[in-house]
């Protein structure tokens, strides 16, 4: 049997493909189980950067339903726990994560490029988070905290789709390029955080996504705690040597 998702490790770069094309990347239980696998490995082989993408021209179209019939509540609700287990171990990354969106994500696709750092997307991406229409609910905690509880309520009570343009806008996807493009750009971004001090990186990013669910007081102590870390560790002495300007 095909691996629901291939891992793919160089130089610092861990690159997960989503490899279920015969069924639109649709989760089920293989491949829930197969990301957080996947981000375990990029953790434990000291990954300085993860890029989520797909096999075949849909990133993801949402769960597996053919994979839900005959399955008893207990078994669905242990295979969502299994997708949740995975989309949390993309977001929990020490390192930054991309998401490279080529074509819809629909579902359970906006859970998993929702719980990636930064979302890199072609004119043929697009967004959309049909669970409440489909009897089910879904996706409701990620996507407002990105695009603000009113778009995502339209998307989720009425099936909006956010084409890739309107999500750029929302501030759901940081960057669009065109297929002739794409990776130039996707290699420029990743060339700029590799590069970069993995440590910083990590301090970084925690600060962020800790300080946005705190108040200004618990954020700007969270910020104090990673400057504390970063000042013990010293490497920043080495690389603010090489620069003659002032820095922050």
């Amino acid at each position: 049997m095909t691996d629901a998702v291939l891992f793919h490790e160089a130089e610092g770069l861990v690159t997960l493909t989503l490899n279920r094309p015969e069924a639109r990347n649709a989760v089920n239980t293989a491949l829930a189980e197969a990301l957080a696998d996947g981000c375990a490995r990029a953790v434990a082989a000291g990954a300085r950067l993860v890029v989520v993408r797909a096999a075949g021209a849909v990133f993801c179209a949402g769960a597996d339903l053919k994979e839900r019939q005959g399955m008893g509540d207990d078994a669905v609700r242990a295979r969502r726990l299994k997708a949740f287990r995975a989309y949390n171990a993309l977001q929990a990354l020490p390192m930054p994560s991309i998401a490279v969106v080529e074509g819809p994500a629909i579902g359970s696709g906006v859970e998993i490029a929702s719980a990636c750092d930064i979302i890199l997307a072609t004119p043929a991406a697009s967004f959309r988070t049909p669970e409440a229409l489909w009897g089910t609910v879904g996706a409701t905690q990620r996507l407002p905290r990105i695009i603000g509880k009113r778009l995502a309520k339209d998307m989720m009570f009425t099936g909006r789709t956010l084409s890739a343009t309107e999500a750029v806008d929302a501030g759901l996807v940081s960057r669009m390029a065109e297929p002739a493009v794409l990776e130039e750009v996707l290699g420029g971004m990743a060339a700029a955080i590799l590069k970069a001090p993995p440590a910083a990186m990590a301090l970084a990013k925690r600060c962020i996504d800790e300080g946005v669910e705190r108040d200004p007081r618990g954020a700007l102590a969270t910020e104090l705690m990673a400057i504390e870390e970063s000042l013990a560790a010293a490497e920043w002495r080495t690389r603010m040597a090489g620069f003659g300007g002032s820095g922050a």
